[in-house]
């Protein structure tokens, strides 16, 4: 039976060779920035969804915002989350 011609084939010099990189390196620090800033959005969050219903009727602001104070409140614990995802 015949061989394919590719068996017989010879690899010339000016054949390019792959080069391998080397791998990236994982982080295995956490960033500085993230915990305080993760703790901070969670605690504002949660802080001004406290005042909003404790005393949100007689803070200007939060009066003329209404149920958007609610959105407010989440959001900042929800950005807060999304900065955890940050930390190692």
């Amino acid at each position: 039976m015949p061989e394919s011609s590719s068996r017989n084939k010879k690899k010339s010099p000016t054949d390019k060779v792959k080069v391998e990189k080397t791998p990236k390196k994982p982080r295995t620090t956490s960033r500085v920035w993230v915990a305080p800033l993760m703790l901070g959005c969670w605690l504002l969050g949660l802080a001004w969804l406290v005042v909003f219903y404790v005393a949100g009727q007689d803070i200007p602001v939060m009066r003329d915002l209404n149920n958007w104070n609610l959105l407010i409140g989440m959001g900042l614990i929800a950005v807060g989350f999304v900065v955890s995802t940050q930390w190692i």
